[in-house]
């Protein structure tokens, strides 16, 4: 039988690029604002923050940038209010999509994702179209090169996780929301370094995609990551492996 390529891999993949090129900055900066916003500068009185500025730190961002968007976050700098918006619709092949996005402009972005999905054949729907396919979930991602997969599920599931995956060079831990920052937290304490963690939409179930909408389904998410506004993407379609190579 042979393997396919999730959407999880494949983002997991491009966001190791996306680092590198800095891209990850503005979106960060955004996390970083609206988490201060709602849940106050503290860093160890808001898990939120917590995490969207220990990500912060990971990809090399400076200090200053990360207080600064704190401090426009409560206020103490002046700075732009985001509104948090999902996004569903449906990606060629039948394909669930959901767009997380952080915009200080509304009827903008709205228009932006509308035309991204229908240069890509697929179509924004109406909120609550796809999100009942989709649970939420605290995923952390961890290079396979980084720990013993036995000692990885020893330790994570002992504190609260409900699954460990092994996807290609990666492996994924899956919490429920409210145990995400306790695993997390113990990770961190047995030193074992996070290529990334959030609480995201995971798929109940999952869709291959065919041959003829690969390269589409492939744009088409790849230019919602792309946007400025977009903060994350989930979907829930599998790529056979063979398919992905001839994409790639």
């Amino acid at each position: 039988m042979s393997g396919h390529s999730k959407w999880s891999t494949i983002k997991h993949k491009k966001a190791a690029k996306d680092a590198k090129k800095g891209k990850i900055f503005t979106k960060l900066i955004k996390e970083i604002t609206v988490a201060a916003r709602i849940g106050g500068g503290d860093f160890n009185a808001n898990p939120r923050l917590r995490t969207a500025v220990i990500t912060a730190r990971s990809n090399s961002m400076p200090n200053d940038n990360i207080e600064r968007a704190i401090k426009k976050g409560t206020g103490e700098l002046e700075g732009v209010s985001y509104d948090e918006i999902q996004y569903e619709g449906y990606g060629p092949g039948g394909a669930a999509i959901i767009a997380q996005v952080l915009t200080d402009n509304k009827n903008r972005t709205v228009s932006e994702i509308r035309r991204l999905f229908s240069k890509h054949g697929g179509n924004l729907g109406e909120t609550g179209c796809v999100g009942w396919m989709f649970d939420k979930k605290g995923v952390i991602s961890i290079e396979r090169s980084a720990i013993d997969e036995d000692r990885l599920v020893g330790i994570v599931l002992d504190v609260g996780a409900e699954d460990v995956k092994d996807e290609d060079d990666i492996f994924e831990v899956v919490t429920p929301p409210e145990e995400f920052e306790k695993v997390k937290e113990r990770l961190e304490q047995e030193k074992i370094p996070l290529a990334s963690a959030q609480v995201t939409l995971v798929p109940k179930n999952t869709v291959t995609v065919d041959e003829k909408h690969v390269e589409q389904i492939l744009k088409l998410t790849e230019e919602l990551e792309d946007h400025d506004d977009v903060q994350s993407v989930s979907a829930n379609f599998n790529i056979p492996t063979e398919l992905m190579e001839k994409a790639s």
